[in-house]
């Protein structure tokens, strides 16, 4: 019976391993969040090498072009033999011409969609459309670009005879295509995530589906849906590819929406295929577009987090 307990007892070589594995595991959880901490800054100095080097080149640029000159400048002519202007509202038009129809094209059409696959749509539909409704966000935006020259503007030239090859209409139409399904995916995340309680309560009250989806889950879930939606335009803003090619190259302070523009990122693509030197005046304009560009997303972010804290806290 002795000899039975004693051999029920660890021995030495056991407890001296145990006591090995509890110092390893203890070192694996010091160490993990310091590796943690590592990936997550690397995001973070990512960012700040960016907005310093934005920031560098901005200086340099504005040693030599007023900023009033630029913020208030109606005119972009960078390759004038004479007397280059670099007024940067033309590029602010041209970009915000396109944004607009951009919205106006995917903000209904993705909440709609959202508001069908949450509230109407059965599993089984769901899970067919959604994939589907996502594969449009992984197709190349060159091809939207060639999508858009080569089919859209020919169809709404039958409609609109005026409307030039190079427009803003038709880069507008196609940029909202691509960033409905950003809009319809997350917009459906947030609705779904409301509970299932606040759905049978208002049924239980007498509304009918169509009010439960839009007085109350669509509210229950704004804050998602601003967020999804600030998000599209910002890469509605930051789209390069098809307003470079749908779009043109003419830089005009105006709101014609049949006529050829030119966005920020369409003049930086134009300067960073080699049409200027490096130092130059021209050359250092795209720092000062780019620099102007990552302001309008920063303001658009600040603004998105206000309304979403907002409303969060509303509801």
């Amino acid at each position: 019976m002795a000899q039975k307990q004693v051999s029920d007892q660890p021995s030495v070589q056991e407890l001296i391993a145990k006591s090995n594995s509890k110092k390893q595991k203890q070192m694996v959880e010091k160490l993990i969040p310091a590796i943690l901490f590592l990936i997550a800054s690397i995001s973070v100095l990512t960012t700040i090498g960016i907005v310093a080097t934005l920031i560098v080149e901005t200086v340099i640029f504005f040693k030599e072009i007023p900023v009033l000159s630029f913020l208030f400048g109606t005119e972009w002519y960078p390759f004038s033999s004479k007397a280059p202007t670099f007024g940067i509202l033309p590029l602010i038009a041209g970009t915000l011409k396109v944004t607009i129809i951009a919205a106006i094209v995917a903000v209904p059409f993705g909440i709609s969609s959202a508001i069908f696959l949450s509230e109407y749509a059965s599993d089984t539909t769901r899970r067919i459309i959604k994939p589907i409704l996502e594969v449009l966000a992984g197709i190349p935006t060159i091809v939207y670009g060639f999508f858009a020259l080569t089919f859209v503007t020919p169809l709404l030239q039958q409609f609109i005879p005026d409307l030039k090859i190079f427009n803003a209409l038709s880069p507008g139409i196609v940029v909202g295509i691509m960033i409905l399904p950003m809009i319809a995916s997350l917009s459906e995340d947030a609705m779904s995530s409301v509970p299932n309680s606040i759905r049978e309560g208002a049924l239980a009250m007498g509304s009918t589906k169509l009010e439960v989806a839009l007085k109350v889950v669509l509210p229950a879930a704004l804050s998602g849906i601003i967020a999804s939606i600030v998000l599209a335009i910002s890469r509605a803003i930051g789209e390069t590819m098809i307003v470079s090619l749908a779009g043109g190259s003419t830089p005009k302070f105006d709101f014609d929406v049949t006529g050829s523009i030119q966005t920020m990122t369409a003049y930086i693509v134009q300067i960073s295929s080699g049409d200027a030197g490096y130092g130059t005046t021209i050359y250092y304009s795209i720092y000062s577009v780019g620099f102007t560009l990552f302001l309008f997303t920063l303001v658009m972010n600040l603004i998105a987090h206000a309304i979403s804290k907002k409303y969060r806290e509303e509801y």
